[in-house]
């Protein structure tokens, strides 16, 4: 099969999707790989590592998407990249869909196979290729959310771990998966006084008996959640439904409950936000405020710490690409997590979740012949 990286083109993204490690597995394995100028610049990575892997650097974006029969990215195509899809090409990267209307309907048109990094999934309910990133975003969340808590950033200028005699900030994580309990470790570790939302009892009694003692893990409804919006200087919004679009749990009438310079980082925005004022923010201009609140929504938030990030998702990826490259689209039918992943196929839409975020039709995979 013929393999094609290009290099991503969304603001401030520095990732790359394919690890030269992986690359010289597939050339190993007869495969070809073809990738793109400087793609893995921004990770550190450079051209020669590739090509001493036995890959072939390509000068241009459109050359990558004509020869490549499975192309691997990142992020979602931006809108400059449509008209590079060919019909029936196998793109693996990130999605969202459920974010954007626009994007689903400009995926669908150009009849692409689309398989979700964010909606494989394993028969266990993990997320093998969103459970890196969402571990990073989770690490960084609180990171960002103190910086942002400065005065000079228009914050309260509150200083998380507090000091002798001088009370921690106070920080609000709504979701207990991955990137809350990894939000929750290290504003915890940065010395804040933390709790943590989640309606999934079994989860909060374990991460419980896990969490430092400065993170109390509380059931979530609408009660307890305008009584901790109160007291936060920092909340998180972390909650995921794999594939759907995130809902909305802080409205803006729901500002008023805050105190002015208070932060909100959404890291649920990729997914359409999980604040009714959010929306996508870049690195290069990351925060807004509404009412007074200041909004942090960056849409790739990992990015910022590229090298880590283009590590850990080529990790994660690696054996998925191994896969699809040996066997092709047949691996779909046979590989259930990959089956999870499938989103749009040649302009049908096989994700039942998507189908309904926009009232598409749906076409269950079983039901395409031939695949």
């Amino acid at each position: 099969m013929i393999i094609g990286v290009p290099k991503e083109i969304k603001t401030e993204e520095y990732r790359v999707a394919l690890l030269p490690s992986t690359a010289k597995k597939l050339v190993e394995k007869g495969h070809q790989v073809f990738v793109e100028k400087n793609a893995g610049a921004g990770s550190g990575i450079k051209d020669e590592d590739y090509q001493n892997a036995g890959a072939e650097i390509l000068d241009r974006p459109e050359e990558i998407f004509k020869r490549a029969e499975l192309v691997v990215k990142v992020k979602e195509p931006q809108e400059k990249e449509y008209t590079f899809l060919q019909e029936e090409q196998i793109l693996f990267t990130f999605f969202h869909f459920a974010s954007s209307r626009r994007l689903t309907v400009a995926m669908i048109k150009s009849k692409i196979i689309a398989l979700a990094y964010e909606m494989v999934q394993k028969d266990d309910g993990s997320l093998p290729l969103l459970a890196p990133m969402s571990e990073i975003a989770g690490k960084l969340a609180p990171q960002e959310g103190a910086k942002y808590l400065e005065k000079p950033s228009g914050g309260k200028g509150i200083l998380l771990g507090g000091v002798a005699g001088v009370a921690p900030g106070k920080v609000l994580i709504i979701g207990a998966g991955t990137v809350g309990k990894n939000a929750a470790l290290i504003a915890a570790g940065m010395g804040a006084d933390v709790v943590l939302l989640d309606i999934n009892l079994d989860r909060l009694r374990h991460l419980k008996e896990i969490l430092p003692a400065n993170v109390k893990p509380v059931y979530s409804n609408q009660a307890t959640l305008k009584k901790y919006l109160r007291k936060a200087d920092l909340v998180i919004g972390a909650v995921l439904i794999p594939g759907a679009k995130a809902p909305q749990l802080i409205s803006r009438e729901m500002l008023r409950l805050m105190e002015p310079g208070t932060v909100l980082v959404d890291v649920a925005i990729d997914q359409g936000g999980c604040f009714e004022t959010s929306r996508p923010t870049t690195h290069k201009e990351p925060t807004y405020a509404v009412d007074g609140i200041i909004h942090y929504c960056v849409a790739n938030i990992p990015g910022a710490v590229a090298r880590t990030s283009s590590f850990a998702l080529g990790n994660a990826t690696s054996p998925y690409l191994l896969l699809l490259a040996e066997k092709g689209v047949k691996v779909i039918e046979e590989n259930t997590a990959l089956k999870k992943g499938l989103s749009l196929f040649k302009g049908k839409v096989t994700s039942e979740k998507l189908a309904k975020t926009f009232n598409l039709k749906y076409s269950p995979l079983e039901k395409i012949d031939p695949i």
